[in-house]
């Protein structure tokens, strides 16, 4: 380990905080690696530190040398002029070095062959496929999770909550399990409630190519986009949208009721709305289709929590629209998304398990 050298990772900068995100990941990826002992990140614009925010950062902690990356493709501008320009390599090396630090400027990312490799794994898992060892391109969402441990899983599971399973329609099951299997705790069987045309309106809807929208980036993450994008549809979230921002600002709004106002306004009818941690965002929507302004194909509405969560879900089972919600308190986004993809699953003419 380079216990004295301190490598600082230099991205652009930018409003959104995916930008921010990623850069923090490839820091603590480095980090974990145990090579380099002190990771810093800077920004060249519009976030912080600044590059010679971050020099004076990693120079108190006492390294005698700094390593700076460009995080970027290719050299530029950027990278020949801006960031030297930044750092004040002329002015700040005399300076450094009689401090006991060295500067050393490094190249960008450059057109490496394990880039290439990266995009083109991105490129099939935009089709929907990916690439085993021997070369053999497959649906990368036919492969079995975890093969024969997924079958033992569900035969447990339908051991476990086979009372349960027995009450319900045999369209309602895949989702009950599915949920069971995603949390291990056979008391969803029990919470789950899922309306009678809600199977059949969630499997409609995704086969229309319907919009999905969520209420956190948890619930999206968690759903495979290329799985969506072969019946034409997308997903949103629009929590961190800076227009849904201004609007909890002016309203006086939760950030979760003014995203969920702002997708409204986007146009939500026929879509499928995942709420696994936001009540506010349930009754803003509840709000809204009393209303009148959006009638979505369906709801699965189960935040989790003290506070709002169990009300939330009693007045989504009031309303003139399909449905999946959870008993309580209980919920989260790995039930919205469990129940979800075992919809998106039964779209795809497949069973669970």
């Amino acid at each position: 380990m380079f216990d004295n050298i301190g490598l600082i990772l230099i991205g652009h900068g930018s409003k959104l905080p995916h930008n921010r995100e990623n850069l923090e990941k490839l820091a603590t990826v480095i980090r974990n690696n145990g090579n380099f002992k002190i990771v810093d990140i800077a920004f060249m614009v519009r976030d912080t530190p600044t590059v010679t925010e971050a020099v004076d950062i990693v120079v108190a902690k006492g390294v005698s040398k700094i390593v700076l990356i460009p995080a970027f493709l290719a050299a530029g501008v950027h990278t020949t002029e801006d960031i030297p320009g930044l750092i004040g390599v002329k002015e700040r090396e005399p300076q450094l070095k009689a401090k006991g630090v060295e500067l050393v400027y490094g190249e960008p990312i450059g057109s490496d062959e394990r880039i290439a490799s990266i995009l083109e794994e991105k490129a099939f898992k935009a089709l929907g496929k990916e690439i085993k060892k021997n070369n053999e391109i497959i649906d990368a969402y036919s492969v079995p999770a975890s093969g024969k441990i997924v079958d033992k899983s569900m035969m447990l599971i339908r051991q476990e909550i086979g009372d349960e399973l027995a009450k319900l329609p045999k369209d309602k099951i895949p989702i009950v399990e599915r949920v069971v299997h995603t949390t291990a705790d056979p008391e969803f069987a029990k919470l789950l409630v899922i309306s009678d045309d809600a199977v059949k309106a969630g499997v409609t809807a995704i086969k229309a190519g319907a919009k999905i929208v969520t209420d956190v980036k948890m619930v999206k993450a968690g759903i495979n986009d290329a799985r969506l994008k072969i019946f034409g549809s997308k997903i949103y979230t629009y929590m961190n949208d800076e227009r849904a921002m201004d609007i909890a600002k002016k309203e006086g709004l939760t950030r979760s009721a003014a995203a969920m106002r702002l997708a409204i306004k986007d146009n939500l009818n026929g879509a499928i709305i995942l709420i696994g941690n936001a009540p506010t965002a349930v009754f803003e929507l509840a709000d809204q289709i009393k209303a009148g302004s959006v009638k979505p194909a369906l709801i699965i509405a189960v935040p989790v929590g003290f506070v709002g969560a169990a009300e939330s879900k009693e007045v989504v089972e009031k309303l003139p629209i399909p449905y999946v919600i959870t008993r309580g308190r209980k919920g989260g986004s790995t039930i919205a998304v469990a129940t979800f993809n075992a919809l998106l699953t039964l779209a795809e003419g497949k069973l669970y398990g």
